[in-house]
């Protein structure tokens, strides 16, 4: 509930330190709302953060850990993490910290609201719906059906949240043009992006509870391949925002994680919030902005090289929506030799600094073998002209942080070289769909993509157990043969199903148009095909069991090629 203030009854107050409104779960498995002082007190016994969606847990993260960079001043180094990490009242300095900047942690104040602007107006004095920062997933349908057609108020704690998730992941489009920003034209400002964070594939790195959690993304001050400047600080520590937006580099991640890329201002009353003002605000390219940005991974592009003039330009690898994160394993903990390098000798991919990070946690055994962590991939898909969420993308994989270990690579190759074998075993199965197809006498493309996206799904579970255990393994090559072993198992025996799904016509086949005339192709040779290619790509060895036609003849290859 909101406080008066005591100097003047009618001046409404919500302090973001002392009252609730963190969504968290804690280890008991019970969630509640905590307040900023609360979550820094109680993080060793809060599993996670919840938010109302995925993003805004990202969001709320970079938040705290921005207060708590500013607030240890740190870490400097790895000797200084280290402390940190030892120490179970390692955030005790944040309560001083809190109190300190009070002021600027009241969502309400008439002054400097909460990482909104005081007298934000347009000409005419229009306030927007809460729909404005309520995110909609999916196609501009309000993600709570609840709440249909509109969002006609909030409370104070819900509101807050939504502040920070709108500096995040707002989305594009025509803004009202505010009073005092020169880029208004007619009372608008034309689309210049979303959010900062909604630029990313977003990706942190989770321990047992919320304080390893903030530490594990701590990152020190000597971190190799960003860059942290001496006047770096959080929006609270510097002058409120004016409307419009001023072009800048960032200093460092407190800058960073509290970017002001917005200009908002909400309007309440005793009972909550019931409307609000929302412009654009500080613009930021994210042409390299890898030195400065550590929670995504990067991609080159040369098309930008191009367009800009640059010699090396790298943009924020997104995520994509339809393949899970074990598929992408390789973005988030291959180093830059055993990513691809384009002819230049120049890597066409960088995982995400926070990686890169945990990496020198492990390789100084600031970080023990055998500990394991979570990466999760929190990142958000926008439509039309980024006027809309798509999809709100949430996954994660465990692994232990030997994969990270900078001079022993072996398990990461291993576990990379394991998702190539799953891609090419799934690959073989789709060839089946295709072939059995041809049988029919069709082209279509549906059953392909079906069975790849089942077969996916069933090697998804035990990917991510293998992965899980990879670390205890002292030969990762071994492993390695006995995961191959387990797709083959996997893939083989959707292949049989299939075969036997197709039917007797199938079995039977029909003449197909070849290089050299026709052939015969049915079922049967359809199946010893994907067997072959099967056993090619996992390097399994023959046995003759599966590879019998009806009549005794064994066939170890394909005799005939379509």
């Amino acid at each position: 509930m909101p406080e008066r203030r005591e100097a003047d009854e009618s001046v409404l107050s919500f302090d973001l330190t002392e009252q609730p409104w963190i969504g968290v779960l804690q280890l008991d498995g019970a969630q509640r709302e905590l307040s900023l002082r609360e979550v820094f007190d109680q993080a060793g016994r809060v599993r996670r953060i919840v938010g109302d969606l995925p993003t805004q847990e990202f969001a709320l993260l970079r938040l705290l850990l921005a207060i708590a960079h500013d607030a240890l001043d740190g870490p400097k180094d790895i000797e200084h993490w280290s402390r940190l990490w030892d120490d179970p009242r390692c955030f005790d300095r944040v309560a001083g910290y809190l109190d300190t900047h009070r002021g600027r942690f009241d969502l309400l104040d008439p002054q400097a609201p909460f990482f909104q602007t005081a007298g934000l107006r347009t000409a005419k004095d229009e306030v927007s719906s809460l729909n404005r920062i309520v995110a909609d997933v999916p196609n501009g349908e309000p993600f709570f059906s609840a709440r249909l057609p509109a969002v006609d108020r909030l409370g104070f704690a819900e509101a807050a949240r939504w502040v920070v998730h709108a500096h995040a992941y707002d989305t594009s489009g025509i803004k009202s043009g505010v009073v005092g920003d020169a880029r208004a034209k007619g009372g608008k400002v034309y689309p210049l992006g979303v959010g900062w964070a909604g630029n990313l594939g977003g990706v942190f790195v989770e321990g047992r509870n919320l304080r390893e959690t903030l530490l594990l993304n701590l990152v020190a001050a000597v971190t190799s391949g960003l860059t942290f400047k001496a006047e770096d600080r959080p929006a609270w520590r510097r002058e409120p925002s004016g409307p419009g937006g001023a072009e800048r580099v960032p200093t460092g991640v407190r800058d960073l994680y509290t970017w002001q890329s917005r200009r908002l201002r909400l309007h309440a009353d005793a009972d909550g919030v019931h409307g609000v003002v929302l412009g654009y605000g500080d613009p930021l390219t994210a042409r390299n902005m890898h030195t400065h940005e550590p929670m995504t991974a990067w991609r080159r592009s040369q098309a930008q090289e191009k367009k800009h003039g640059e010699a090396l330009v790298y943009l924020p690898r997104e995520h994509d929506p339809e393949r899970s994160a074990w598929r992408g394993v390789a973005s988030l903990i291959a180093d830059r030799i055993q990513f691809e390098t384009d002819g230049e000798g120049v890597s066409r991919y960088r995982r995400p600094g926070i990686l890169d990070w945990v990496a020198r946690l492990v390789t100084r055994r600031a970080l023990p073998r055998g500990f394991l962590v979570r990466a999760r991939v929190i990142g958000t898909s926008y439509g039309t002209q980024q006027s809309v969420v798509d999809e709100v993308v949430d996954d994660h994989l465990t692994m232990d942080v030997v994969l990270l270990h900078e001079q022993d690579r072996d398990h990461a190759r291993q576990a990379i070289d394991a998702v190539d074998d799953a891609d090419q075993a799934v690959k073989a199965l789709g060839d089946l769909a295709t072939d059995l197809e041809r049988v029919a006498g069709s082209e279509n493309e549906s059953p392909r993509l079906v069975a790849r996206d089942r077969a996916f799904g069933e090697l998804e579970g035990p990917y991510r157990a293998w992965l899980a255990e990879l670390g205890k393994a002292d030969d990762p090559c071994a492993e390695r043969d006995k995961w191959q072993a387990q797709v083959y198992g996997i893939v083989s025996r959707l292949g049989t199903q299939m075969v036997a799904d197709a039917g007797d016509a199938a079995r039977q086949g029909r003449i197909v148009p070849a290089k050299q005339g026709s052939v015969w192709f049915n079922s049967v040779l359809a199946e010893r095909w994907f067997q072959a290619r099967l056993r090619k790509c996992l390097a399994q060895p023959f046995t003759s069991d599966s590879l019998f036609d009806p009549d005794g003849t064994a066939e170890t290859s394909p005799k005939v090629h379509l």
